[in-house]
């Protein structure tokens, strides 16, 4: 494994661990609303004081709203000591004072609790569609390559045909199918169904032609000779040979799948609000004059690069590994 394959697994282990406990390093719920902080900057986290002393224990000041220009000035005549562990969180301060590390939206909401919560559920619908999409197209790619013939052409054209497909027209039907209030979960389950479904056809092709070059080998042929069941052959033989296509695959899928749940919630297609999605976050900066203005409104997107970076290069990594070991074997 090289340095660079082990800062990428190291980054999606520890973005992967902070969005699973959101609730443990968000200060605030995703929902919390201070109404006297509507699109507050990011708080100032400080050491020293304006006289130069130092402080042992890192602080923040109160904020004040000059009005009517909307904006914020420092109030130093009171001090906020950043707490850890309060109330089971790794941090933050006493009321009245506020701690926002990325700022706060229209409503007051932090943005830096909000990204984490809604980390969960563009991580987490890009892990479900992607199995979704490898266990359908396993299950096709297998079966159209180990018994061929009128299998291997009706899954394969059913294939070409969810490829031909329009999907997000299609995803705007169902929508309008529903009622226009629909539970979180609703939604969630019906963005991850339909972008698994819409992503099998590739892997399914990649372990089709895996399949039809191990059912050919030496072993599988020996196997069938000795009366092996097809279940058996295919459980025993031909399912282990696909797992680094599998493995390859994942890497690939999960990102474009958490980009698509991205893309959809930005639509209005997937996570309604109150509930946070990178998604519905960044549709609220499509404004120009939020991004000149609260450009913390943005933190979501900026969240987006490391994960989907450290995803390229673990996908990198695994095809090179793949033709490296093609090339050993020719």
């Amino acid at each position: 494994m090289t340095r660079r394959v082990r800062i990428a697994a190291g980054v999606l282990f520890a973005l992967h661990a902070v969005v699973l406990l959101a609730g443990f390093f968000a200060p605030y719920d995703y929902d919390e609303q201070h109404r006297d902080y509507p699109y507050a900057p990011p708080t100032r986290v400080r050491m020293f004081d304006p006289q130069g002393r130092f402080h042992l224990r890192p602080f923040v000041y109160g904020s004040v709203q000059k009005l009517p220009s909307g904006e914020y000035r420092e109030d130093h005549s009171r001090i906020y000591p950043v707490r850890f562990f309060p109330d089971g969180r790794l941090f933050g301060v006493a009321d009245p004072g506020v701690l926002f590390l990325c700022g706060t939206d229209g409503f007051g909401r932090d943005v830096f609790s909000r990204v984490l919560y809604g980390g969960r559920i563009s991580i987490l619908s890009g892990l479900l569609a992607t199995l979704i999409a490898l266990t359908l197209g396993t299950i096709a790619g297998t079966l159209a390559g180990f018994y061929g013939g009128w299998m291997d052409r009706v899954l394969m054209r059913t294939g070409e045909l969810f490829l031909a497909l329009p999907w997000l027209y299609l995803l705007l039907g169902i929508r309008a199918m529903l009622p226009l209030h629909i539970q979180p979960g609703q939604a969630f389950a019906l963005v991850v169904v339909v972008i698994g479904t819409m992503g099998w056809v590739r892997p399914a092709r990649l372990i089709r032609g895996m399949t039809l070059t191990a059912r050919e080998s030496a072993y599988v042929l020996a196997a069938r000779g000795f009366g092996a069941s097809s279940v058996y052959v295919i459980r025993r033989h031909i399912l282990p040979m696909t797992w680094s296509v599998i493995l390859t695959q994942a890497t690939i899928l999960i990102p474009q799948f958490i980009r698509a749940e991205v893309t959809l919630s930005f639509l209005g297609l997937g996570i309604a609000e109150p509930m946070p999605s990178w998604g519905n976050m960044l549709a609220e900066a499509r404004q120009y004059f939020a991004i000149v203005s609260h450009s913390w409104m943005l933190a979501p997107g900026f969240a987006l690069i490391p994960l989907l970076l450290g995803y390229l290069v673990l996908a990198d990594s695994l095809l090179a590994a793949g033709a490296s070991d093609a090339n050993q074997d020719s």
